[in-house]
C-alpha cells in the first residue's frame, strides 16, 4: 500500500552560494530519500526555497550598497542554479519573498494570537550600538551561564541544548562587528511555549526512531521551557497582521517564524501552480507522514519550535483553542538532523575562507561524486571531515574502479560477443546465488533508505556490486569467450552480470541520479528512468490577502525547481534484462582523478599547509 510523504528540506538563507557543508546536511540526504520514497511507489511532495528575512542580509546588503530585494533575489537564483545542479528533485523549490507566503505566515500567527499562544511581553533587546540594528540571536555569541561553554548563541548553548536568551550570555559579542551588543527595553510578541510544554512533550515521547543524537537533544529542550520572542525590531520581513503593529515598519515577524512556515507555504504555492489549489491538504490535514531534514544547528526548530506553532494554531495546548483556517496540520514524523561536514577540522565558513562552494565542485566534477561522497562518508551521525585525498580516494577506488569498471567491462563484452544481451542458458549455482543476493539486496537497501540510514543502504549497494566484480573474476569471461564450445555459458555468465548491474544501478538512483540514466541507455533501455529537476520562470501573481506595509509587490518574476518525476521509469525492484534488447558501446562512468589532486586540492579551493606546531 502505498504512503504519502511529505519531504521537507530546510531553507537555505540567500545570504551567499551554497558550499558542500550546506549540502551535506539538507541537500543530498532529502533527495536521496524523496527519490527512493517515489521508486517505492510512494505519493511524495519535497518542498523548500531561500530565506531571504532577517538582519545578516541586511547587513551585507548594506556592505555592497545594494537593496536587500536585489541581494536577495541575486542569491536565489544562485542557489537555484546551486541546487538543481546537484539534481535535488524538489517538487517546488521558492523563496519567503513572495505575497503567498507571506499570507500564509500571517494566518499563522493570527491563528496563535487568537487561541491565546501569542503573548505580549517587554524584553531587552539586543542593539548594535554603531548602528542602532537590531542584532539577531545567533550573531551574539558569548560564554554559556549554564554550562560554562564559551561560542555559545543568543538563542542556544549548543553544548548542554539548553534554550538562552542573549542578556543571559556572558561577555557577548555581536559576529558582525565584534562589538558589545546594547540592551534596550522593547516590546515583542512571544511564543507561550510553557502553555505548549504538555502536548510539546507528549508528542515528543511518542518518537522511537528518530536518530538518538535528535530525539535526546529535543527531549533535553522541555527541561527548560520560555516563552520565546517571535517577533524583532527591524524593517526588513513580514508584517505582523494586527491593528496597530501592521503598519508599524519597525517591527517585523522573526525570520525564524516565517521560515519554518515556509514548509506549509510552498505546498500550498505547489498546489495553486499544479491546477488544484487544495491539493496541499493531502500531505498536511491527512494520514500523511513528514520528514525533515537539516543540519544539527536547525534542530530546536523543527523538534520544539514549529511543532509548538502546529500545536498551537490547532487549539491543542493548555490554553485550548480552534483550528484556523488550514485545518489540523501534521506534526513532523520525523526530524532527520545530519551533523557538521567540515574542511581541515573546522566548520565550512565563507567569511573565514574554509570554503568549498558547490558551482565550482560541479563544474569541475560533476554532481555525482560530491553525491556519493556525502552519502558513503558524510556527516550522518558524527562531524565528518573532508578532505581532498578522501575524496579522490573514493572516486578512483570506488566509483571508478569497483562501480564504473564493472559496467563498463560487462556491457562492452556483451556488447563486443553478442552485441545485444544475451539468452541465458542454464544457470548454476554460483549464478543463482549472485542473482538472490542482489535481489535480497533490494529489501536490505529500501529499508535502510526508508529510516534514512544512507551510508548504510549505499554500502550494501556496492557490496553487491563487489560481489558481481568477484563472480567476473572467477568466471573468466574472457576465457570463455576463445572457446566457441563455451558460448553458451559465456552468454549465461554475461546476461547474469548484466542483471546484476541493473539491480545495483536500481539501487543506486536516490544517490547517483545523473549516472544511472548513464547506465539505463547503455543497457539498451530508452526514455527517462531518472527524472531530474528543472528550472522555471514564474510571476508572484496568486491572489491573497497581505496586511501590513512592506509586503512583496505583485507581478516580480523569479526561478523556482520543479520537476516531472512521476513519469520517470526508475521503481524499486528488479527489471529482467530481456535477450536481444541491442547493447550500447559503454563510454567511462566516472573519470579517475589524479592522485595528486589529493595532495594539493584544485586551484580553487587548495589544501591548506597545516599550521607548524
Amino acid at each position: 500500500m502505498s504512503k504519502t510523504v511529505l519531504t521537507a528540506v530546510a531553507w537555505p538563507y540567500a545570504n551567499g552560494p551554497r558550499h558542500i557543508g550546506h549540502v551535506a546536511g539538507f541537500g543530498v540526504p532529502s533527495d536521496v530519500f524523496a527519490r527512493y520514497q517515489r521508486m517505492a511507489g510512494n505519493d511524495v511532495l519535497m518542498v523548500s526555497g531561500t530565506d531571504e528575512h532577517g538582519t545578516p542580509l541586511l547587513v551585507q546588503a548594506e556592505k555592497e550598497g545594494v537593496t536587500v530585494q536585489e541581494l536577495a533575489d541575486r542569491y536565489n537564483r544562485q542557489i537555484v542554479q546551486d541546487l538543481a545542479g546537484l539534481g535535488l528533485s524538489y517538487d517546488l523549490f521558492t523563496r519567503t519573498t513572495t505575497r503567498n507566503h507571506y499570507a500564509v505566515v500571517q494566518e499563522l500567527f493570527r491563528g496563535l494570537h487568537d487561541n491565546g499562544y501569542m503573548i505580549r511581553q517587554i524584553t531587552m533587546g539586543a542593539i548594535s550600538p554603531s548602528t542602532g540594528r537590531t542584532l539577531p540571536d545567533r550573531y551574539i555569541e558569548g560564554t554559556c551561564p549554564i554550562c560554562g561553554a564559551s561560542g555559545a548563541r543568543g538563542d542556544q548553548c549548543d553544548n548542554c541544548g539548553n534554550q538562552l536568551d542573549p542578556s543571559d550570555l556572558i561577555d557577548p559579542v555581536s559576529k558582525i562587528n565584534g562589538e558589545t551588543p546594547k540592551f534596550v527595553e522593547t516590546e515583542h510578541f512571544l511564543l507561550d511555549l510553557p502553555a505548549l510544554a504538555e502536548a510539546l512533550g507528549a508528542w515528543l515521547k511518542e518518537r522511537e526512531d528518530w536518530r538518538p543524537n535528535v530525539l535526546k537533544f529535543s527531549l533535553n529542550l522541555l527541561e527548560d521551557l520560555r516563552p520565546r520572542a517571535m517577533t524583532r525590531d527591524i524593517d526588513w520581513g513580514v508584517p505582523i497582521p494586527l491593528d496597530g503593529w501592521a503598519d508599524n515598519n519597525a517591527k517585523k515577524l522573526y525570520v525564524w517564524f516565517d521560515a519554518v512556515v515556509g514548509y506549509l507555504s510552498a505546498s500550498i504555492e505547489w498546489a495553486v501552480r499544479s491546477g488544484d489549489p487544495e491539493a496541499w491538504r493531502k500531505w498536511w490535514n491527512a494520514d500523511a507522514e513528514s520528514y525533515y531534514f537539516m543540519g544539527k544547528d536547525n534542530i530546536t526548530f523543527h523538534s520544539q519550535i514549529w511543532p509548538a506553532e502546529l500545536l498551537g494554531y490547532q487549539g491543542t495546548g493548555a490554553k485550548g483553542g480552534d483550528a484556523g483556517e488550514f485545518g489540523m496540520l501534521n506534526l513532523p514524523t520525523e526530524v532527520v538532523s545530519s551533523e557538521y561536514l567540515t574542511m581541515s577540522g573546522s566548520k565550512f565558513s565563507s567569511s573565514k575562507g574554509v570554503v568549498i562552494y558547490v558551482k565550482d565542485f560541479l563544474a569541475e566534477f560533476g554532481a555525482d561524486p560530491l553525491r556519493y561522497f556525502i552519502a558513503v562518508a558524510g556527516p550522518e551521525n558524527n562531524d565528518t571531515d573532508f578532505t581532498w585525498d578522501e575524496f579522490v580516494r573514493r572516486v578512483n577506488n570506488e566509483l571508478a574502479n569497483e562501480w564504473g569498471n564493472l559496467v563498463n567491462r560487462t556491457v562492452s563484452m556483451a556488447h563486443k560477443n553478442f552485441g545485444a544481451v544475451p539468452t541465458p542458458g542454464e544457470l548454476i549455482d554460483a549464478d543463482l546465488e549472485l542473482l538472490d543476493e542482489a535481489a535480497a539486496a533490494f529489501d536490505l537497501v529500501g529499508d535502510a533508505l526508508s529510516k534514512s540510514r544512507f551510508k548504510a543502504g549505499i554500502t550494501e549497494a556496492m557490496r553487491i556490486a563487489g560481489r558481481a566484480n568477484q563472480y567476473i573474476a572467477a568466471q573468466e569471461p574472457w576465457k570463455l569467450a576463445k572457446d566457441e564450445s563455451q558460448r553458451e555459458r559465456l552468454a549465461t555468465v554475461l546476461h547474469t552480470a548484466l542483471q546484476v548491474v541493473s539491480d545495483v544501478n536500481t539501487m543506486l538512483t536516490p544517490y547517483l541520479p545523473e549516472s544511472a540514466q548513464k547506465i539505463h541507455e547503455t543497457l539498451g533501455r530508452t526514455g527517462i528512468w531518472a527524472a531530474m529537476p528543472q528550472i522555471e520562470e514564474v510571476t508572484d501573481d496568486f491572489d491573497v490577502e497581505v496586511q501590513g506595509v512592506g509586503v512583496p509587490e505583485a507581478g516580480r518574476s523569479y526561478p523556482i525547481i520543479t520537476g516531472n518525476y512521476q513519469d520517470q521509469q526508475a521503481h524499486w525492484g528488479r527489471t529482467p534484462m530481456e535477450p536481444g534488447t541491442e547493447l550500447a558501446k559503454p563510454k567511462p562512468l566516472f573519470q579517475k582523478l589524479d592522485v595528486e589532486l589529493g595532495e594539493t586540492g584544485p586551484e580553487w579551493a587548495p589544501v591548506q599547509p597545516k599550521e607548524s606546531e
